[in-house]
């Protein structure tokens, strides 16, 4: 009798310390190998859509993730993959992805191309649902050839206040902005270039209070200076002058932190950075895992550097 006893305390004991452990996310969020997460809110859930990271051409598909709370995640497998996109055979990175007028619009990079004679690029696939199935929306690439030095990869949608879409984009050090037709169909012939000093990739913006906040890494992506940088402007063309910093690696916890996206919690300013890093036990290039914490502002509007942490951040559920 005692030891039954005994045994049922340990057993609330795990339960107990599970349920705490399960009051935060925790670092990694998820597991497997992925990187360049793009988050975005629809509904009542949180959703992430990554890269897949391994050789070039084993990434051939993307998988989802979501949450109702930042906590507890539910992966979908294969949303997209090369076979719903004809045009596309490897390297499949980065996605973006809008809701507009009921669907939803998976922009994603394909094959790596190098020079204007290669087939691939930024392409575009659509579906009624979050979760997908996504089929390609064009059946060919929506941006093909390098303007402004870009490499076409790394793609952002930005979504202003005067209702207008941007797709901003660039590898290879250089990055241009540029104006999306209302269908998505088609890219304004003006490619903007609006790269600031230090930029390699990976862009981001958001707006608050009234500024355009322009983030990007820099660095190598297989290496330990991989990181995020910003800039503040008046206007999603800027011009941007580099800030600095504000997420790097912390060897007491991770290296090679950088390639993230910014969520807003809906009617508050509360924010979290979603980014990939490198564990410590690893050094492969593409052993890259998916994280989340904190990010703040002073009282400037400046970013505070973010804190990369083991332990994540707390269940934040949608209202």
């Amino acid at each position: 009798m005692r030891k039954a006893l005994m045994l049922l305390l340990l057993i609330g004991l795990w339960y107990s310390a599970d349920a705490q452990q399960k009051k935060r996310s925790g670092n990694p969020i998820i597991q497997g190998w992925y990187a360049d997460p793009e988050a975005a809110i629809f509904g009542r859930q949180y959703w992430i859509y990554p890269t897949f990271s391994d050789r070039y051409e084993k990434q051939v598909f993307f998988d989802a993730f979501s949450s109702r709370d930042l906590v507890n995640w539910t992966k979908h497998d294969h949303i997209l993959d090369t076979a719903a996109v004809k045009w596309a055979n490897r390297a499949m990175w980065a996605p973006a992805i809008v809701e507009k007028e009921g669907r939803f619009y998976f922009f994603f990079a394909a094959n790596d191309i190098q020079n204007n004679d290669a087939k691939g690029g930024i392409g575009v696939a659509v579906a009624d649902s979050p979760a997908g199935p996504y089929k390609d929306y064009l059946g060919k690439p929506l941006i093909d050839k390098f303007h402004n030095g870009a490499q076409p990869i790394d793609q952002f949608v930005f979504h202003d206040k005067d209702g207008q879409y941007y797709i901003i984009y660039g590898g290879w050090q250089h990055c241009n902005i540029a104006k999306l037709s209302a269908d998505f169909k088609t890219v304004d012939t003006v490619f903007n270039e609006i790269t600031p000093s230090g930029y390699v990739e990976g862009p981001f913006m958001f707006i608050r209070n009234g500024k355009y906040y322009f983030m990007w890494s820099e660095g190598g992506w297989g290496g330990p200076d991989y990181s995020v940088a910003y800039a503040i402007a008046d206007s999603p063309a800027g011009p941007f002058k580099r800030i600095g910093k504000i997420l790097q690696q912390d060897t007491a916890v991770a290296t090679g932190a950088g390639h993230h996206s910014v969520i807003n919690v809906p009617g508050t300013d509360r924010w979290y950075i979603v980014y990939h890093r490198r564990p410590l036990t690893e050094t492969a290039a593409n052993n890259r895992v998916l994280c989340i914490d904190e990010m703040h502002f002073d009282e400037n509007g400046f970013i505070i550097p973010v804190k990369i942490t083991k332990e994540g951040v707390k269940a934040d559920k949608l209202k």
